[in-house]
């Protein structure tokens, strides 16, 4: 991450601490003195494509460049259209390796391609994401379930 231009993505099912995790990373990044953007990866897809409607794809591109480390929160909750993965295709193309990039996701690489709607883009997006990356897989229950689970609030046996 930073200076090496290195990614991280942090995998795992909902509720284990993945963006708890990106964030701290983020707080150390900013602590060294890098220029860090955190966002939601459904409302970063629309705001490039708004970019994209209004013909200012490029100048919303090179606003993101300027930071050192993007993060992008919760890849595969919601599906990307065709132009969004287009879009989000161009972001990661203008980012690699000038730049990192922290992903946060509850799908394994191979349910990519559901995310973009196209198994191709998916792959040209991973492979530029993955060439200089770090995977963590979290596995474990989630912390809000347990939480309510020891306080009696729900039941999690059927």
């Amino acid at each position: 991450m930073g200076h090496n231009t290195e990614n991280v993505v942090l995998m795992g099912p909902p509720g284990v601490g993945k963006s708890h995790l990106a964030i701290g990373m983020g707080i150390e990044a900013v602590n060294a003195g890098f220029k860090v953007y955190f966002v939601n990866a459904g409302a970063l897809v629309e705001g490039l494509k708004n970019a994209n409607l209004n013909g200012i794809l490029e100048k919303k591109l090179k606003a993101l460049a300027k930071y050192d480390v993007l993060i992008i929160d919760e890849m595969g909750y919601l599906p990307f259209d065709r132009e969004g993965a287009h879009c989000f295709f161009q972001l990661v193309s203008r980012r690699y390796e000038r730049s990192s990039m922290i992903f946060t996701s509850n799908k394994s690489y191979g349910e990519w391609g559901e995310i973009f709607h196209d198994h191709v883009i998916a792959a040209a997006i991973l492979d530029r994401i993955l060439h200089h990356c770090t995977t963590i897989n979290i596995k474990g229950e989630s912390y809000r379930l347990k939480e309510r689970k020891k306080h009696g609030l729900i039941n999690m046996e059927k």
